[in-house]
């Protein structure tokens, strides 16, 4: 069974830091699989923030968070991550990570929230 499990989030204040993890178990961050850093606020749609290749590492990143976040990847410790920067009240939501395997197989982890104060 695969199983995604965020850890990092919780309360800081603007302009501050945080580094989100994903650990996988069940599934291994190779070449084939792509990691993504989804966020979620209530009453919205949940928006992708990030992305990262398994193949390359090229990286994406929503213009709501370019030059702030940086999403990297740990094959060894089959980990993601996702370092937070200057961080702003706007970035108060629920984060999930995403994984998508060569098979096209999507796996959530269950959410880390992430709350910054004014």
């Amino acid at each position: 069974e695969v199983e995604l499990v965020e850890s990092g989030g919780g309360l800081v204040q603007t302009g501050g830091s945080l580094r989100l993890s994903c650990l996988a178990s069940g599934l291994t961050f190779d070449d084939e699989v792509n990691i993504a850093w989804f966020r979620q606020t209530p009453g919205r749609d949940r928006e992708a923030i990030s992305h990262i290749s398994g193949r390359d590492g090229s990286t994406w990143y929503a213009d709501s968070v370019q030059g702030r976040f940086t999403i990297s990847s740990d094959k060894a410790k089959n980990t993601a991550y996702l370092q937070m920067t200057n961080l702003k009240p706007e970035d108060t939501a629920d984060y999930y990570c995403n994984a998508i395997s060569w098979s096209d197989q999507e796996y959530w982890g269950q959410g880390t929230q992430v709350t910054v104060s004014s």
